[in-house]
């Protein structure tokens, strides 16, 4: 129940009514016992000053941040970790005693993919569909968990080019367009294949990215970062070619889980937010 000592939580976007954060943050708040509140706040790109300095002053203890305000936020923020300076991108914030700090968990939760799909990237060779905000986060892990070559695949390569901009210290990225023989070579030598780009996800789901199977190794991992279907027209067809899959639900889910802990100070129930998210996922595509 809420009462005058209830902590408040949310997530700020525009549009915000579709977000599942409010799901499933509300679901291991309730099973954590703790009396927050989780709301979605919807916030246009002109009031997000203000909405910034209403928080702060409402005492919100913290809240998500999705499209727009992923960037936009930063410059009204005290302090951003290391992995959101490196992204340009914050999705979570935490209000301390006035301080609002800046963390992004987007890292932490393709990571978590990864290693639930047993995959240990240090010195792996890898191929990256798509150069948008996912694919930050994807990369950023990549160079974190010591990947070796990485090539970035795009329709248009100066576009990737402006992307890896932000990762010249790093001398194992090259970028390609999907008609270059580079992108074959890639992709035959590749022991993983992160698709960051939206095709596929509902309800163009017969829609992939342009991959040949038949260059692919046999025990390449085939990761696609979207989370609706749980199984994309891409990972349909890797699981045909015995291919190993990994869809978004992880990735999901344990940013979900990262951003809970930064805001509460307490461990949240993976095992039920999974579940609550798979339960509501299901039930949209119906």
């Amino acid at each position: 129940m809420i009462n005058g000592a209830t902590k408040l939580l949310g997530i700020i976007g525009c549009p915000v009514a579709h977000s599942m954060s409010p799901v499933m943050q509300n679901a291991a708040l309730e099973d954590a016992n703790l009396n927050y509140v989780y709301v979605p706040l919807e916030v246009s790109r002109d009031s997000l000053k203000e909405a910034v300095t209403g928080l702060r002053a409402a005492n919100f203890r913290g809240w998500n941040v999705t499209i727009p305000h992923k960037s936009a936020i930063m410059p009204l923020l005290d302090k951003i970790s290391d992995d959101a300076k490196m992204l340009g991108a914050v999705n979570t914030v935490v209000n301390d005693n006035g301080k609002l700090f800046g963390y992004n968990t987007d890292v932490t939760g393709f990571l978590a993919g990864l290693q639930e799909a047993n995959f240990n990237a240090a010195g792996k060779k890898v191929c990256v569909i798509g150069a948008g905000g996912a694919a930050r986060a994807v990369l950023w892990g990549l160079l974190k968990e010591k990947a070796g070559n990485i090539v970035v695949a795009v329709r248009d390569k100066a576009k990737g080019l402006s992307f890896i901009g932000g990762f010249t210290a790093y001398k194992n990225l090259s970028v390609c367009d999907f008609s270059e023989d580079e992108y074959k070579n890639a992709l035959k030598t590749a022991d993983l294949i992160v698709n960051t780009t939206p095709l596929g996800m509902y309800p163009n789901v017969d829609e992939m990215p342009c991959v040949d199977f038949s260059l692919l190794r046999d025990d390449a991992l085939v990761y696609d970062v979207i989370y609706t279907p749980a199984e994309t027209k891409l990972l349909r067809t890797a699981k045909e070619h015995n291919l190993k899959t990994q869809n978004g639900e992880t990735m999901l889910v344990m940013q979900g889980v990262a951003a809970f802990s930064l805001l509460t100070g307490s461990e949240p129930n993976e095992k039920l937010m999974k579940q609550v998210i798979k339960k509501y996922l299901e039930e949209k595509i119906k």
